[in-house]
């Protein structure tokens, strides 16, 4: 087969920004706060849980939907987290599809929502997989942008954008790369909107459990009429520390969660058995370690953010993941894919720059106005140190 014969499907992707700068950080050696996993290990309980599992021989295929004990102890988890109404029960078995990992819960959750000739409403900056995934649907991104500081959402600018083709729109709280949160009157506007033009929202929460000064997640979960339009995505890897497991969940009503699982079906069938069985029990033996994980993210974010503070960096509030952005205008000219280069070659730590999380027709406005690098603070504080003393030199 030739070139001229075969056409991609996505013609306009490449390899993702987050594999160019983490195999860049390799091969100079430089300390990587570029992409976002976690220099430190799993809970020692869920090790010992996963090694129990495969010594026991829970290796086989597991029901599609997830094992029965995990979807419990997820909607275990959702209600004690969301729900505040004890007439509102989460019905786990019927709500609640485990996937291998949030890319896959994103990509079967556009592959249901999203019809040939829809439109979606995404807001830049946004995480690199939703466009390829709304296009393979059939679909076309509508882009919204935020602007620094803050990256609050204009919802004027939103309505205006909707239209007879709009079917969906997608959220990210905590947002990646920004640290920012929606607050409840975001959701309260986004569900009038979701109402009024009969939409449905695509809500990725995989930092969920990462929110900073008492901040509190708005998770699409706590408002009734909103979920029922809705499918919101979750990662385990994000919360403990395994993103090389791939595990996530997705929690809808009924009636897409039906429709969800005959396409989850035949996209991985099951996920990682093992895994299930381990983070079904330390759900059930440490429900604390989420409660526990704000202040244990806020303590990184906190060194790494002081260890700044005497460097020509200006320092973007971080409300909530495990990023924070910095804003380099005081030490280069170079545009933020240059920069992270040089920085990376000549000083040796590694960010993300902002502008593969905009739409290519932003990219030149993006450019004059911003230059903004996302760094991970996922790391050991003596990693975070040693990575700001090198900044502090700039």
């Amino acid at each position: 087969m030739t070139d001229s014969i075969f056409k991609s499907k996505l013609p306009n992707v490449g390899t993702s920004i987050f594999t160019k700068m983490s195999l860049l950080a390799n091969q100079y050696g430089a300390i990587n706060l570029s992409q976002g996993f976690p220099e430190f290990d799993v809970p020692d309980y869920l090790k010992s849980r996963i090694n129990e599992a495969i010594v026991g021989g829970k290796n086989q295929y597991c029901p599609s939907m997830g094992l029965p004990d995990l979807l419990h102890e997820i909607g275990a988890l959702v209600q004690r987290c969301y729900i505040e109404n004890e007439t509102r029960k989460m019905d786990a078995l019927h709500s609640v599809t485990v996937t291998s990992g949030a890319t896959e819960a994103l990509w079967v959750a556009f592959q249901t929502i999203v019809r040939p000739g829809d439109e979606v409403i995404v807001f830049d900056p946004a995480y690199d997989s939703y466009e390829p995934a709304i296009e393979l649907a059939g679909g076309r991104c509508r882009h919204v942008a935020m602007s620094a500081p803050d990256y609050a959402i204009d919802w004027n600018v939103v309505e205006n954008t909707i239209n007879h083709q709009t079917r969906a729109i997608v959220i990210n709280t905590p947002h990646n790369p920004t640290g920012t949160l929606l607050v409840q009157s975001d959701m309260e506007i986004l569900q009038k909107l979701v109402l009024k033009h009969d939409l449905y929202v695509i809500s990725d929460e995989v930092y969920e459990h990462i929110t900073f000064d008492g901040l509190r997640h708005e998770s699409v979960l706590r408002y009734p009429e909103l979920f029922m339009r809705s499918m919101v995505i979750s990662s385990f890897g994000k919360t403990f520390h395994c993103t090389g497991w791939k595990l996530g969940y997705c929690v809808a009503p009924k009636a897409l969660t039906d429709e969800f699982r005959k396409i989850h079906q035949y996209v991985t069938f099951c996920s990682f058995t093992p895994a299930q069985f381990a983070i079904a029990q330390m759900l059930k033996a440490h429900p604390q370690h989420m409660d526990e994980l704000s202040g244990f993210y806020q303590q990184k974010r906190d060194v790494l953010v002081s260890a700044l503070q005497d460097s020509r960096f200006e320092v973007l509030p971080s409300k909530g993941t495990y990023f924070v952005l910095v804003d380099y205008s005081e030490i280069s000219d170079l545009n933020d894919v240059e920069f992270c280069h040089w920085l990376t070659k000549e000083i040796g730590v590694a960010a993300i720059p902002l502008s593969p999380f905009y739409q290519a027709d932003l990219l030149n406005e993006y450019h004059q106005k911003h230059k903004i690098v996302r760094l991970c603070f996922a790391k050991h504080d003596e990693t975070l140190l040693k990575a700001a003393e090198l900044l502090c030199q700039l």
